[in-house]
């Protein structure tokens, strides 16, 4: 199972997410978390990664890397610009060779393997078309290069054409597409082989905002079509927590943290994780019992057992998970971590608003909170105008 240092794996079965119910789709009550952190067995990997080590020269690009891929998974690497996805994609490909460690694919070591003897199809950021050949033609190169019978091939490029929805399309060249369709025709020639490994280097990030999230549906229904095991390379935090059945977050040449992506936003296992996931509200303080933390002249209580007495600890809320009370849950009795705050900015987000809140007292840090709409029009949200607001000990993690 994948790991890293001695955080543990979470298991996930592919495909196998249930819709989250966030404390602003429940009822106006305080909820317990409502995360389901079960982890089911799974099939035996189809892709194993084991103790892969990378240096370039005196710089280390990869460090005891291990990874398991599962039979129809669609996996995420995700990570900053510099963190390794990108160099653990290529030795999975054969692409580039891991300096140390081996890659088994379907129980065959293929550590050692060139590119051309294994079984992936691969699309780029690039796409990487062939200008001078039509659509048709691109998908077609790699079954001719096989010795397909003509006939079979035919057969197969207006399969695939219908497949990723260019029907009609595949006498065009790549400079008479856009870049949709280009992304389409590049997909489509990497399925052309039936691989058992589909490889995505960051396909949508050449795209326009709209084109992507378009097209990351398209993809994700098709994988799931076709049963296709697939590995995919991004930065972008929507795109892995839209597409992936579990997401591996990587920093620094080794792996973070390993999860589904309810996990990975709702539990992130460091600081890094916390802070790369979507937006996070980071909190420092001194553990004053283990389950009390001070930051600045304030207590606040959490749900977890925090590190010993007196030791410095990072806490983490996300903006959607504070809570500006109204006048009436104000006068519900004994509601942990209510704190006065100032407005300090609102930022308009089009579904809705993000506060800057500055609590009270000697608070060093400010506060990041989503409102809807609706619940903005009740609100004063001038600046300097003060606001009761609540976090809810279940939704803090302490590190």
């Amino acid at each position: 199972m994948t790991h890293s240092s001695d955080q543990p794996a979470i298991r996930h079965t592919p495909g196998d997410r249930q819709q989250l119910s966030t404390p602003r789709e429940a009822s106006h009550s305080f909820p317990q978390s409502t995360v389901d952190y079960s982890t089911p067995a799974l099939a035996t990997p189809y892709l194993k990664v084991e103790n892969v080590h990378k240096t370039f020269g005196q710089y280390v690009a990869l460090r005891s890397i291990y990874l398991d891929v599962y039979p129809g998974e669609f996996l995420c690497l995700l990570g900053p610009s510099g963190c390794g996805k990108t160099t653990l994609l290529r030795i999975i490909s054969g692409l580039e060779e891991q300096t140390s460690g081996r890659v088994i694919q379907a129980g065959k070591d293929v550590s050692h393997l060139p590119a051309s003897k294994r079984d992936f199809g691969i699309v780029f950021q690039s796409y990487a078309l062939f200008p001078n050949l039509t659509a048709t033609q691109n998908i077609a190169y790699g079954l001719q290069n096989a010795k397909e019978p003509k006939q079979r091939i035919r057969t197969r490029v207006e399969e695939l054409l219908n497949l990723v929805g260019l029907e009609g399309l595949g006498n065009k060249y790549p400079s008479q597409m856009s870049g949709g369709q280009q992304q389409r025709v590049a997909l489509a020639r990497a399925l052309a082989l039936s691989p058992g490994l589909l490889l995505l280097d960051e396909p949508l990030s050449a795209l326009d905002a709209q084109v992507r999230v378009k097209l990351r549906t398209e993809i994700t229904q098709l994988q799931k079509r076709l049963g296709v095991t697939t590995v995919m390379v991004t930065h972008d935090q929507a795109e892995a927590l839209a597409m992936a059945d579990r997401i591996v977050v990587m920093d620094k040449g080794h792996i973070a943290q390993v999860g589904t992506p309810r996990v990975i936003y709702q539990r992130p296992s460091t600081p890094f994780v916390a802070n790369f996931i979507g937006v996070m509200n980071l909190l420092q303080g001194v553990a004053i019992s283990p389950e009390q933390v001070r930051c600045g002249n304030m207590i606040l209580s959490v749900a977890q057992d925090v590190v010993s007495p007196h030791n410095a600890v990072t806490i983490a809320i996300r903006p959607e998970d504070i809570w500006v009370l109204s006048e009436e849950q104000l006068h519900q009795p004994n509601l942990p971590n209510v704190l006065t705050a100032e407005v300090e900015r609102v930022e308009f987000l089009g579904s809705g608003y993000r506060l800057n809140l500055r609590p009270d007292g000697d608070f060093k840090d400010s506060l990041a909170v989503d409102v809807s709409t609706h619940e903005a029009r009740r609100l004063d949200l001038s600046p300097n105008s003060r606001l009761k607001i609540q976090l809810p000990p279940e939704l803090i993690q302490a590190f």
